[in-house]
């Protein structure tokens, strides 16, 4: 793995993406502190890098009729022990300046009409493929992970910019800025703010007999934490439900949004000594992309994420499954990620649209023309309870001919079987043919997805088309899938389960 690096990244964050403090909160003041010259230092604190490490792009979804377009901000934590502050609170002498990891990753998705929010978190030890990605000071290049390894290195693959790859990769979604903060900023911004108040449903104390835990340490009930507690709490895995990372997320699911209630309401933020506080330590603690590498861009951000009211915020954990010790999305996560695609509120409160756009989840590479795209067509009809239908592929190749597909081969060596009708590509180069084909065949653009399976595109007509040669869309289920253990922001209730093996009197 490589090295740590020194000077120009100093890699920000932990276990608190911390929007709300360093995006939401300090923010406040905007330009309204002390003069130009004031304003200029601040921009000075700030720590820039850039957005995107990876060869391949995802097109920007297309404006709603006002002309909106919603924003997609990756919120990243990491481990990096860079200073001998983060040092104290982070970490062994040993990790000083080792390879940062990406141990918190959160998506803010803030619809194009501005009426709600969205944030998906994805565990630091799920199994991914992590892009090629380049870094741009130096042009070292990392190569693509061979197979498929933990999230959180995409980090130490040339900075935040690898990790934003990484998603866009995962989940077709164009992200347009990241932010990282890092363990002093985390300690001195809840002072700032005057606490968060987290539940406990019994007393607590992160510590095993091996000195494994954060060494939080609350009673039973609601408290307001703040400084070395805070970051305690958002580190906090042994202690919380099952002691894993999936718990851990929802602690900070919680803390998070307390925060945005409590900076809505803490009168003590009217301060000018306290805002100008906040201010000096949340831009030192942020590292962000070149498109929010001012306080006057991170004002104007802020404004736009205070327009949503807390009770159309919805935090949630990427659907996954256990393989061995780590985790891998869930065909839950895909349904997810489309809904973050297509701009569909997760609290279910949107009013119906008619059709997503069809644009929202384009690839940034054009399609070739129709007769050079290879296409293989293969029968998956056949059900539990049903045979395969007869001829399928072949009937379906013939209609891609039809259209000026001349290269659609039909595959009549195997029966598979698929609820839906799907288009696979097994690379991002493909993804607009891909998209190309699904379109002449009347195939929605969220039944096109990425697929190591396949070594071109490929057509699989599922169950749902088992006769005739119109494709008809089932209707799509726009609801938030159960296993992503949405938690809404107005939610003052909410309180973390302890494992009784931590618990104290």
């Amino acid at each position: 793995m490589h090295g740590g690096r020194a000077g120009r990244r100093s890699p920000r964050g932990h276990r608190l993406l911390r929007w709300s403090a360093a995006t939401l909160a300090v923010l406040i003041i905007g330009s309204a502190t002390a003069g130009y010259l004031y304003y200029r230092h601040l921009n000075g604190n700030i720590k820039k890098d850039e957005l995107n490490l990876g060869d391949n792009k995802v097109a920007e979804p297309t404006p709603n009729a006002a002309g909106q377009t919603p924003l997609n901000i990756l919120l990243i934590g990491s481990d990096a022990r860079d200073t001998e502050e983060n040092q104290q609170l982070g970490g062994a002498r040993e990790t000083f300046g080792s390879t940062p990891l990406a141990d918190v990753q959160m998506l803010v998705h803030l619809s194009a009409d501005r009426s709600n929010m969205s944030v998906v978190s994805m565990p630091r030890d799920t199994l991914v493929k992590i892009p090629k990605c380049t870094d741009p000071d130096d042009d070292e290049v990392y190569p693509a992970s061979e197979g498929r390894v933990m999230t959180n290195r995409s980090l130490g693959h040339g900075g935040p910019g690898c990790t934003v790859a990484t998603w866009q990769e995962l989940t077709g979604i164009h992200i347009d800025h990241f932010v990282m903060v890092d363990f002093a900023g985390v300690v001195s911004m809840a002072d700032a703010v005057g606490g968060v108040p987290v539940c406990v449903d019994a007393n607590i104390l992160s510590r095993d007999w091996q000195g494994h835990g954060s060494g939080l340490k609350l009673k039973e009930g609601t408290t307001p934490v703040k400084g070395e507690q805070a970051l305690q709490w958002l580190r906090t895995r042994y202690g919380f439900e099952d002691g894993s990372d999936l718990a851990r997320a929802k602690a900070q699911h919680m803390y998070m949004n307390s925060m945005v209630r409590t900076l809505r309401e803490n009168a003590t933020l009217s301060s000018p000594n306290k805002l100008r506080k906040l201010a000096e330590k949340a831009t030192a603690a942020l590292t962000v992309d070149p498109g929010l590498d001012t306080v006057k861009k991170l004002y104007d951000l802020s404004n736009e994420l205070r327009r949503v009211d807390p009770a159309r915020i919805t935090m949630t954990t990427m659907p996954n499954r256990y393989v061995g010790a780590r985790v891998e999305p869930t065909e839950d996560a895909e349904q997810l990620f489309r809904l973050v695609r297509e701009d569909i509120a997760l609290d279910g409160k949107d009013e119906k649209k008619a059709t997503p756009a069809p644009s929202a989840t384009a690839s940034g590479d054009p399609a070739a023309a129709d007769d050079e795209i290879g296409v293989l067509v293969q029968n998956g009809t056949r059900t539990d309870t049903l045979r395969a239908a007869n001829d399928r592929a072949s009937t379906v190749t013939g209609l891609l001919v039809e259209k000026g597909f001349t290269k659609a081969e039909a595959d009549t060596s195997s029966a598979l079987s698929e609820d839906r009708t799907v288009v696979r590509y097994p690379s991002a180069e493909l993804k607009g043919d891909a998209q190309r084909v699904a379109k002449s065949l009347g195939i929605p653009a969220s039944s096109v997805e990425r697929s190591t399976d396949v070594s071109g595109v490929t057509v699989v007509v599922g169950a749902d088309w088992r006769e005739g040669t119109a494709y008809r869309a089932p209707e799509e289920d726009d609801t938030t899938p159960k296993s992503a253990e949405a938690l809404n922001g107005a939610d003052e209730d909410a309180c973390m389960h302890v494992n009784p093996k931590f618990t104290w009197s």
